[in-house]
């Protein structure tokens, strides 16, 4: 199984596992709710779902409401098939989630975590967003390493580009600084005991910045730069 492919599956048992779903449902909430998943199509999709229901984490069920199948058999054509989590679905899901390797650290495999986060032990929230700060500061000296082996022979076009994908490496390391300091200080919160005010917002308990109402897809607050797409770094 791709990378890719396993990112994939990894988002439908997560957004089966909000509510069961027919392919289409599914399909604009990869786009709108996953914009990582803006190029995926039908034809990628759908073998993903067979797959999942192959290895038993997804059963298959017929439309809920009798007019949609009705007006499917008038119309010759298939009643919308609902995907629906099973237990095993569901306990391999969270595995999933537990897991806090390398891969989760990637750009797209990240986004993809981060959007599921709400579903995310603690613990495992800030080893996440630990490794993926690690990993963008080697990225970060790479890059400002290259740049100045090369400064000199670039064009003022060419560099400005250069620096621009730097800055876009920086902000999302000033980010999730911001995200690992708002995790610890819930944590702190957490044992120090329950000595909040009563108006507290709830999400700020459980370690998200006060801010972080109304959140973009990925859960990035608006006026907060999130991560920044993968095509934006130059030196890929």
């Amino acid at each position: 199984m791709s990378r890719r492919s396993g990112i994939l599956e990894f988002a439908v048992l997560g957004l089966l596992r909000e509510s069961p779903m027919h392919g289409y449902e599914l399909r604009k909430r990869l786009n709108t709710s996953l914009g990582i998943f803006r190029a995926f199509s039908y034809g990628t999709l759908y073998p993903c779902l067979k797959t999942l229901v192959a290895n038993g984490w997804l059963i298959e069920e017929p439309g809920s409401a009798p007019e949609d199948a009705l007006a499917a058999s008038l119309a010759g054509r298939r009643a919308k098939i609902v995907y629906r989590l099973t237990a095993d679905g569901k306990e391999h899901f969270e595995e999933l989630l537990s897991h806090t390797g390398p891969d989760a650290w990637e750009d797209e495999h990240f986004a993809a975590r981060f959007a599921f986060f709400g579903q995310t032990e603690r613990d495992v929230r800030m080893r996440v967003l630990e490794g993926r700060r690690s990993r963008l500061e080697e990225r970060l000296e790479k890059m400002r390493a290259s740049l100045a082996r090369t400064r000199e022979r670039l064009d003022d076009y060419t560099l400005e580009l250069q620096r621009h994908g730097m800055e876009s490496v920086e902000r999302e390391v000033r980010w999730l600084n911001e995200l690992i300091e708002s995790e610890r200080s819930g944590r702190d919160q957490m044992r120090s005991g329950p000595e909040e005010p009563a108006e507290q917002e709830a999400g700020e308990a459980d370690g998200l910045p006060r801010h972080r109402d109304a959140a973009s897809p990925g859960g990035t607050p608006p006026g907060r730069p999130g991560p920044p797409d993968p095509s934006a770094d130059p030196t890929k």
